[in-house]
């Protein structure tokens, strides 16, 4: 699994929140998508790699802009984790 990490620009609130996770869920086969306004990012956990390409115009079609993002390998962590090893 990857976790996708994009500094967006324009989310102004909860509900700008509400709208790209949205968005990101209706587009995309996602695990999880999570954003915060106050930090400016959204992070999406995702089976497969999603590029910045497919991302952009459905951020752009919103109103907000792709900055910059980052990809790195996402392993879960939970209470049994450290037993699967």
């Amino acid at each position: 699994m990857t976790k996708i990490t994009l500094k967006i620009d324009g989310m102004m609130c909860g509900m700008c929140e509400a709208h790209v996770n949205d968005a990101v869920r209706q587009n995309f086969k996602v695990k999880k998508v999570t954003s915060s306004h106050s930090k400016g990012e959204t992070v999406i956990v995702s089976e497969t790699d999603i590029t910045d390409g497919q991302i952009k115009p459905i951020l752009d079609k919103l109103g907000y802009t792709l900055i910059s993002s980052a990809r790195e390998p996402y392993e879960k962590k939970g209470l049994f984790s450290a037993f699967r090893k």
